[in-house]
């Protein structure tokens, strides 16, 4: 093999990797979460964890999240596994939905040691954009599987509110 082979085989890895990190980035860069842990997140103390890598102050986590545009309605569908319904707030204001909750730590009932701890847990917020002016007040969301769903019915575009959805 001569240099200007490797040399074109390299250019063309590192094109063909900063195309993936890049659309890697912009895709993925909304669903990066943090979790900050509260009162209620009940995480153990940390002489019970042995995992070195794990600093609970600083726990992100991705939740993954779809948008669906048709005639009628936008569709956001956010996975959030682990958590209850009782656990969201949601919330439309303007052009923006935001998404609020805690994912509190389940302790297992026997003793025992914490070997790896890579689940984020505390409270979130995720802001989602939505592409279209939505009737907030008519909103529905939903809880089953691991996923909220939110159905948000459109509007003619107008004067921007805040609304509470309440999640069934």
């Amino acid at each position: 093999m001569k240099i200007d082979d490797i040399r074109e085989n390299l250019g063309q890895f590192w094109g063909s990797f900063s195309e993936g990190w890049d659309r890697l980035r912009h895709t993925a860069a909304g669903a990066l979460t943090r979790f900050r842990p509260g009162e209620q997140t009940q995480l153990p103390e940390r002489h019970e964890i042995d995992d070195p890598l794990h600093f609970p102050a600083q726990s992100w986590a991705m939740l993954g999240g779809d948008v669906f545009e048709d005639e009628q309605r936008l569709v956001v569908r956010i996975e959030a596994p682990g958590m209850r319904k009782e656990d969201f707030s949601i919330e439309i204001g303007g052009d923006t939905l935001q998404v609020r909750g805690e994912k509190r730590f389940e302790r297992e009932s026997t003793e025992g040691r914490w070997r790896v701890l890579q689940c984020a847990y505390g409270s979130f917020q995720r802001s989602v954009p939505l592409p279209a002016p939505v009737r907030g007040e008519e909103a529905r969301a939903s809880y089953r599987d691991g996923v909220l769903r939110i159905d948000l019915p459109k509007r003619e575009p107008g004067r921007p509110g805040s609304v509470h959805v309440k999640v069934d």
